[in-house]
């Protein structure tokens, strides 16, 4: 944790569980956390609202919330309309949004190079997910090549990498983790199809995943359902 005391790091918060437990992470880890979510036409801003309060409670140097309109080029359930499914199928999901966690991560890379940030830290996880192919390791470890190569910092500096501290953790073991640094989950919006309070559909792949998580990790379920 000395190590990293005092230094600024880039971390993505959306709202959810496992952005919670991401940013309580990089704290834990001693960096200095600015905090950066991303309104990209989603279907709701009761995660967005969520994502604020996070990065209060978790004393987030800054938070910063950037807009980029993704349902202008639709493409996904959470982005066009398009029904959000019960639950997942075969393949790439309906809820899959065309170059999402792409965008987030250079927008956060952008605002690393600001702030003299050497550290991104993001939520992706490669277990418990519902297929997407932006949440893979390989995923990860081509954008941080892709940072190196097109950065000041990678090429004056001391380079960029890329943290994804949940990517072989099951959703019990991001449950169990939440609980060991005293995250409230009941605070964090994760469901597709959230009302405008953040009550959770409980019918939704996210959802699902979620009670699943809990479940397994013998946590009682703290989402707020609708």
């Amino acid at each position: 944790m000395s190590n990293n005391s005092n230094k600024p790091a880039v971390v993505l918060v959306s709202g959810g569980m496992d952005s919670a437990v991401t940013l309580a992470i990089a704290r834990e880890r001693g960096f200095a956390c600015y905090a950066l979510s991303v309104a990209y036409g989603q279907r709701h801003s009761s995660e967005l609202l969520a994502a604020a309060k996070l990065a209060s409670k978790q004393q987030a140097i800054a938070h910063k919330t950037v807009s980029v309109d993704l349902r202008s080029i639709g493409g996904s359930a959470l982005t066009a309309d398009i029904d959000v499914p019960e639950q997942g199928g075969d393949g790439i999901p309906v809820t899959y949004v065309p170059a999402r966690n792409t965008i987030m991560l250079s927008i956060a890379l952008g605002w690393a190079e600001v702030i003299g940030a050497n550290d991104i830290f993001c939520g992706v996880n490669a277990v418990d997910y519902s297929g997407y192919p932006d949440c893979r390791p390989a995923f990860i470890e081509a954008f941080e090549k892709l940072a190196n190569l097109a950065t000041r910092s990678g090429i004056e500096g001391s380079g960029i990498q890329v943290h994804a501290p949940l990517m072989s953790m099951s959703k019990a073991d991001i449950a169990r983790e939440g609980l060991r640094l005293a995250i409230d989950f009941s605070e964090t919006v994760s469901c597709y199809s959230a009302d405008d309070e953040g009550r959770a559909c409980g019918h939704c792949d996210a959802c699902r995943l979620r009670a699943e998580g809990f479940a397994s990790a013998g946590i009682s379920d703290p989402t707020r359902y609708r």
